[in-house]
């Protein structure tokens, strides 16, 4: 399709969200029904429907009563994918507003986002995806410091609170040239800019709001490593007032069982780590100890080859420690843990511990088809990987 056919498609469908796109009702002819993954489609007249493009989601909403569960431009046209068929040709839609709101709080967040970065950082956009969840930028740094994404975000919400205007127009190809546009354009053609007073402009087929008010606030969340490059998550608008609220009452609930001030609950915080280090250290000596007593008890009942017993209060470590002590005396035994499944009346063994007078070693054998896999878990002088039955008990499963 050349771009006088890409156009002339194009125009038969009236985008009026490029118009206005706080409107969410209209009224239409039905072009054409067609089919779209196996579902019903409808090309129509004109709408307010946005379909998805550029990072952001379609619009949902209903036509003629019925859910419009996906928009797409297909070959130039605006396919409304519905949940089932409509008979009437001529029908009326209305837009899931508090979704197309979202969207526009997101996305023109972003503009004043990515013109922050290219202003403090000097990085450029790469991509944008906006989420359902949350919104994403990739922008061309090899690294950021805390102190840097933070000026990032006082100049973006500077801007927000100055309430600027955003306009949205179109510019022949031939005059491009003459707005400072952050990016070129990658379409060729009439080209739609998103201007947002006396700071960005860029070519954008977006909803956007009126006023940069309007997007509320911004706020960087979280960072990480991708292709060399850096890329931030961020909210805007209701989803950064949802997160705040939700982090708030997770602060003061942990400030109520902890008996903190906000400001002094990471002092609390590392208090109680290093005091749980502790506490750790000093049961693991006990736990020694009390293995090394047990297993004598246990060798002196078991005068036999074969050391029997049935230990249901153990953990795995207890069991682990227990075995090496018992190894330790320089006896040819076994040592089996079995656990019971949730729901079984059964024991399934997950662990079992030899040792060879010749060669002190110890080997985890599992039960399964076939030859029995032997793999080795501890020696007398210390090496090896320990019992970790959790690790194994899904081979067994």
């Amino acid at each position: 399709m050349n771009d006088k056919q890409e156009k002339e498609s194009r125009d038969l469908t009236r985008r009026l969200y490029f118009e206005d796109a706080y409107r969410t009702e209209f009224e239409t002819l039905v072009l054409e029904r067609l089919t779209y993954e196996g579902k019903p489609a409808v090309a129509l007249e004109r709408t307010c429907f946005y379909p998805e493009s550029g990072g952001q989601p379609p619009d949902h909403g209903v036509l003629h009563g019925v859910r419009v569960t996906d928009v797409q431009e297909v070959d130039g046209k605006i396919l409304h994918i519905l949940e089932s068929e409509i008979g009437p040709d001529r029908v009326k839609g209305i837009v899931d507003w508090p979704r197309r709101f979202d969207h526009m709080q997101q996305h023109s967040g972003q503009h004043i986002l990515s013109q922050s970065f290219v202003e403090v950082l000097a990085g450029e956009t790469l991509s944008f995806h906006l989420g359902e969840g949350a919104s994403t930028l990739e922008i061309g740094i090899a690294a950021v410091t805390e102190g840097e994404a933070a000026q990032v975000e006082k100049r973006a919400n500077e801007i927000i609170f100055e309430n600027r205007d955003i306009k949205t127009y179109f510019v022949d190809e031939d005059k491009i040239g003459s707005v400072p546009l952050r990016k070129p354009p990658k379409k060729r053609g009439s080209i739609r800019v998103v201007e947002i007073e006396s700071f960005d402009f860029s070519a954008c087929g977006g909803t956007h709001c009126r006023r940069t008010g309007e997007i509320g606030l911004v706020k960087i969340t979280r960072w990480d490593k991708i292709r060399n490059n850096i890329r931030f998550e961020f909210l805007c608008g209701g989803r950064a007032l949802r997160d705040y609220s939700m982090k708030a009452a997770v602060l003061r609930s942990l400030c109520r069982q902890l008996t903190a001030s906000e400001e002094g609950l990471p002092a609390v915080v590392e208090k109680l780590m290093q005091e749980n280090k502790s506490v750790k250290r000093d049961m693991r000596k006990l736990q020694e100890t009390l293995a090394r007593y047990e297993s004598l008890e246990m060798i002196g009942k078991n005068p036999g080859k074969t050391i029997s017993a049935v230990l249901a209060e153990k953990t795995a470590e207890e069991m682990k420690l227990l075995a090496l002590n018992v190894m330790g005396q320089g006896l040819r035994c076994g040592f089996c843990a079995a656990r019971a499944r949730p729901g079984a009346p059964h024991l399934r063994p997950f662990g079992q511990l030899e040792h060879q007078p010749a060669r002190p070693r110890a080997h985890r054998i599992f039960p399964g088809e076939g030859k029995r896999r032997r793999q080795p878990i501890a020696h007398r002088d210390g090496v090896g990987e320990g019992l970790r039955p959790g690790k194994y008990l899904s081979k067994n499963t």
